[in-house]
Formats: structure tokens, sequence, C-alpha cells
């Protein structure tokens, strides 16, 4: 069938069989499809949607388009976690060596930010020769040395997925679930992985916006996970505040160390210890598989929040004692940072101007809009509107108050930093719009909004 033929079926709502959505992948990834053809197809495919067999089909496809990291010569259980994206989603950095010190192998491929979300890769790059673009080899033995690495996706890896997301980022079809779904996985899977944990970001600073369109890409992607035999869960959590207390890059690393000091803003903490407590019931394996895709038994116990709890605990001790910051030191040496920057974070990237953000009433935050605060924060030069825009690691935004905060007239709630003064102002504007302050507090929030399997 021609690839006009192909898009056209697309075009008019019918369902694309798997011979020909390798057909159009290879042929795009030999360059015999152009790009208009291909943005056409994901256009299509955008407004009329892809299938579950279609989405699994597409998946397959861009994890054979690249080579599949065999990595079962690692006893250990190897788990992975990634997040859709947020505002001030620090939680990897973190969450990896935390989990790597607990004796869980931690391979991750991350991504850098685009629009509004931060990307991990971005964050670790501020840390003075970070190496992030590892080839196989490299990350194959800095992962059997230290138990963990995070990396860029290299060329080598679902090649086919780092073409078409550069192509969705440049036609405004990032945001379908079936493409965004396919894409994490085809990743996830050529990772080499037998375990994940997702974590869904719902709310106005992520990609997803409503808690149902979230679990719908959640259930996909455990779908995606599980026929590949990777276990996988969902976690969706709240994105409608940024997480932590500051937004940029060399910022957010200085507030990892601090985490990983024991100092932590109390909803990142929540994040990561829930997160890692599930990688560790995986890594553990605790769970076995049913005949229904998604859904898991128990071996030996039964997944309680005491359970859960447990895990917790065992993590938090691990950052108390200074496993979790001695596992980042490593990691870091390891892929050629300097570790330097955990005794002196002055050795980070430090922006030329300051500017204070003051409140202009009495009374309570009601709430910290996530998405005015990463806007903002890229406008700054801490993000970018385009795959291959440079970004500044010095900028970004501390957080000195956040929802449920009684604040007063003129109290600083936040502070910019950045080196470029042409958009400051306009990011001022934003940050001072994105605090909400009304005469009550707010209700409690909910960090954690449900758990998949």
């Amino acid at each position: 069938m021609s690839v006009l033929e192909i898009i056209r079926k697309k075009r008019d709502g019918l369902k694309i069989e798997k011979k020909e959505i390798e057909q159009l992948i290879r042929g795009y990834l030999a360059e015999e499809v152009p790009d208009y053809q291909m943005a056409a197809f994901l256009m299509a495919a955008f407004i009329r949607g892809l299938d579950d067999t279609e989405t699994e089909a597409l998946t397959e496809i861009m994890v054979q388009s690249g080579e599949v990291l065999d990595l079962r010569e690692m006893a250990d259980p190897k788990v992975d976690k990634h997040s859709t994206g947020g505002v001030g989603d620090k939680v990897s950095i973190v969450l990896a060596p935390l989990v790597a010190a607990a004796g869980v192998v931690v391979p991750m491929i991350a991504g850098r930010g685009l629009g509004h979300t931060g990307g991990t890769i971005d964050k670790l790059e501020s840390i003075p020769g970070f190496n992030t673009q590892l080839n196989v080899l490299d990350f194959r033995n800095i992962l059997w040395d230290t138990g963990v690495v995070i990396a860029s996706q290299s060329e080598k890896i679902a090649p086919a997925d780092r073409k078409l997301y550069a192509l969705r980022n440049a036609t405004s079809t990032v945001e379908s679930i079936p493409l965004i779904a396919s894409s994490i996985m085809s990743k996830k899977i050529a990772e080499g992985i037998n375990g994940l944990v997702l974590d869904i970001k719902v709310g106005s600073g992520a990609f997803i916006k409503t808690e149902e369109e979230a679990e719908r890409l959640a259930r996909i992607m455990i779908k995606l996970g599980e026929a590949s035999g990777i276990k996988t869960i969902a976690v969706l959590t709240d994105m409608n505040e940024p997480l932590g207390k500051t937004v940029g890059n060399a910022i957010e690393i200085r507030e990892c160390i601090n985490v990983l000091k024991g100092k932590a803003e109390q909803d990142l903490l929540d994040v990561i210890l829930t997160l890692g407590a599930w990688m560790l019931v995986i890594g553990e394996e605790l769970l076995e598989e049913t005949e229904d895709v998604g859904v898991f038994n128990i071996k030996e116990k039964e997944i309680t929040e005491e359970l859960i709890n447990e895990k917790r605990i065992k993590l938090e001790g691990l950052i108390n004692s200074g496993d979790a910051l001695e596992k980042f030191i490593q990691m870091v040496e390891a892929q050629g940072g300097n570790p330097e920057i955990v005794a002196n974070p002055g050795l980070l990237p430090v922006a030329e101007n300051i500017r204070p953000v003051e409140i202009e009433k009495d009374g309570f935050i009601q709430r910290v809009d996530a998405e005015l605060i990463g806007k903002a924060a890229m406008l700054l030069g801490a993000g970018r509107t385009r795959i291959d825009d440079n970004i500044d690691h010095a900028a970004g935004i501390t957080l000195n108050k956040k929802s449920g905060s009684e604040v007063h007239k003129g109290d600083v709630v936040a502070v910019l930093h950045y080196n470029d003064t042409n958009s400051s102002e306009e990011a001022y504007r934003l940050v001072k719009e994105a605090f909400q302050v009304t005469s009550e507090p707010p209700s409690e929030r909910q960090i954690v909004r449900k758990v998949l399997l």
C-alpha cells in the first residue's frame, strides 16, 4: 500500500495494520517518507486516535528500530521510573540513587524539558562535567559499577521515537495519548528493565489536565509494559502546583542535594517515597502476574498500606544514614560530574540577577499555578520552546511560600533568578499571577491521587 493510502485510511478513521505502520516508520527512518507526509499521518492519528492494537504495533516497531539493552547478567531486579513531565519535577534525580542504595538496579533514560515542563537531563547537565550522552557500552558499564545511571536517549535506542518526537513537537501533536504512550514505552522497553513505575502527572502544570485522561494514559502504558514482560504500575500525582520549592535546573540540583541531606519539602518527599516504595515492591518480586493484563497477585504478602509504609520508612532510613547521598555522589562521579557540588553547591551555575516577588494582600495562598510558574521559568531561560533551543542552567524561580501558607502584604513569596533581562518583566507578571490569595486557607492538597495496578 502506498504511504498516501495509509495516511488516507487514518484520516478517514479506519484501522491501519501493523505491516502498514511498519512500512511508514521504516520508510521515514530511511528518509523515503518525507517530513510532510509523516506530519500528515501524525495529525490524522492525533485527531482520529489509535486503538490499542495500533498503539501496541507502533510501540513494538519503534523498539525494533534500534538496539535493546540486554541486562540479564545483572541478577538484581532492574526497575525504572518515568514521569510524564511537570514543573519542579526533580523526583528522578533523588529517586534513582535512593532506590539503587536499597539494592535495586535503576537504568534510567530521561528526557529534556520542553515548553513549561522541565527535563531531568537539563537539570543534570547543570552539574559541571556531568555526561548524559552515553553510548550503550558506557551505559552498561556505569550501571554495572554503581547500580544506577541516568542518561539521555542515544541514537541507537528507539531512533524512530527520537525522530518522531521532534516532528510531533513541531506539528502540535505531542498531547496525543496513544502517541505519548508509545513514545515513552518504546524507550523503557529498550532499556532491558523488568519493572517500571509510572508517575502520571495531572493538573495545570502537566500535559494531561484531567484525571480521566491520566488514567486512560496509565492503563495503555501498563498494558504495553505487560505485553513486553515488564511489571508495570502507575501512580497519578498532582501537578496543579510545582513540586518542591525550586523550578529551573541548577537550583533544582541544589534542592535535590538538600533532600538527600534530609531537608525536603513535604510534597516532594511524599512523591519520592511513594514512587520509591512501589519500585521496591516490584524489585523484591512480591508481585506475580495473573492472566489479566495489568493485574497482579501477591506471592507471599498482600499490598497493604502497611507494606507501602514499611518501604517508605526503609527509604527514609537510607536518606538519614547518608547512603542515598553517597550513591548520588557515585553516580555523579561515574558520569564525569564534579562531586564537590555536594559540599559546595556554589560550584553550580549562579544567575547574575535576582528579583523578589512580593504579595500584595494579606490572606492564605490558595494555590500556586504550576503552568504559570513553568512558563515564567521558561521566559527566564530555564526552558525551551523548541527541542534544539539552548537553555540557561542558572535561570529559575525559588518559591518561598506554597499553598496553605499564611501571608501578609509585602511578604516575599518567590525570587526570580536570571541572566537575560529581555523577558524578565513578563516572567515577573506571570509569577505574581500564579499566587492566588484568599481570606480562607485551602483544603489539604492530595499529592498522590491514585495507584493503578
